[in-house]
């Protein structure tokens, strides 16, 4: 190529060496039903280090994002607009020290109900990495600093508590912070959780009085009972046998979910007895998928084509009603697949 990369598209292109030498790549699985109409919703540019890491919807119909590669966070309308929210402070090493990674990326986030952003930034240095929170129409700041030696990853919130909950990748940690921000407190430090040598805990759930975390390096799905006081229960192994897992999202049919399987460019539908079939591969548009989200029966699946290097985007689809055959759609998201232009500011 001719033309000079930006700071943002040599940091995606480490992203995509990093974790390509570890996850690799698999052929596609066979797909099970019971996913229909799935489509790209919304194109990103890697080059611009548009690497979509974790997903949060708004009632309102938006999503929310976070850009690992442009430490950015930013907004997607039904229609496909991207409009960046907030462009996060770079380390003044340039992240360099970054646990698994080498430079800073912006990582899990969710959304209160007041409209309010929590989001984690990793950088390797204490001045930056940890909890950070942007309110409506407001600014970027840190309200809980973590570990600059670990790598702050999923996170989950805990609406009834005000609390946070985030996974440490690099430390085999699950942290929890209180929404008004202060010190963190190592919630689970379960050996269930810990790497086997690139990635442990990463996707982060709240679902049914536990915290629900995935482990990439061992493919494994873990459950972990929030006690009346507040402290973790014992850890079960819920599902196994799910390679390259990152990210996963209840279907509001109990315990089923889906799940992002990043090295294979796969979801899976995990039943509550552990089994699981795959639903969607990138025959669907799937590229090294990172996060899921739903509503309703619309599932929201952001890939970051951390392997692929191509086209990273937001696939929709929509989840059968089991009873009925056929799935309900969400107006804008459905209608609307060409759709997309980003803006910045």
């Amino acid at each position: 190529m001719t033309k000079k990369l930006t700071a943002s598209a040599v940091s995606a292109s480490v992203l995509v060496a990093a974790i390509a030498a570890v996850l690799g790549t698999t052929p596609a699985s066979a797909v099970s039903a019971p996913l229909n109409s799935t489509r790209i919703a919304v194109h990103f540019d890697l080059a611009k280090g548009q690497a979509p890491e974790n997903i949060t919807l708004a009632p309102g119909g938006a999503a929310y994002v976070t850009f690992a590669a442009s430490r950015q966070v930013a907004e997607i309308t039904p229609r496909g607009t991207t409009r960046i929210l907030a462009t996060l402070p770079e380390p003044a090493d340039r992240g360099i020290h970054t646990p698994a990674m080498g430079f800073p990326l912006t990582v899990g986030i969710v959304r209160a109900h007041d409209g309010t952003l929590y989001f984690l930034y990793a950088t390797g240095t204490p001045d930056l990495t940890g909890v950070w929170r942007l309110r409506p129409g407001g600014v970027p700041q840190r309200i809980s600093a973590l570990p600059s030696n670990g790598l702050p990853n999923g996170l989950a919130l805990d609406a009834r508590t005000n609390t946070l909950y985030a996974t440490d990748s690099v430390l085999g940690t699950i942290w929890s912070v209180p929404t008004s921000g202060g010190a963190p407190t190592a919630w689970s430090a379960a050996p269930q959780l810990a790497s086997t040598g690139f990635l442990g805990a990463n996707g982060l759930k709240i679902h049914n009085g536990a915290v629900w975390a995935t482990n990439l390096d061992k493919g494994t799905i873990l459950r972990i009972p929030i006690l009346r006081d507040g402290r973790a229960g014992e850890v079960s192994t819920e599902a196994t046998g799910l390679p390259g897992i990152d990210d996963l999202a209840f279907t509001g049919r109990g315990d089923q979910l889906l799940a992002a399987l990043n090295g294979p460019s796969e979801v899976a539908l995990v039943q509550p007895d552990g089994s699981h079939s795959i639903v969607l591969t990138a025959s669907d548009g799937l590229q090294n998928p990172t996060s899921i989200a739903l509503r309703g029966d619309t599932a929201y699946v952001l890939s970051a084509a951390y392997v692929t290097a191509k086209d990273p985007n937001l696939v929709v689809a929509h989840l059968n009603d089991q009873r009925r055959g056929h799935g309900t759609q969400t107006r804008g998201w459905a209608h609307h697949p060409s759709s997309h232009r980003t803006d910045g500011r």
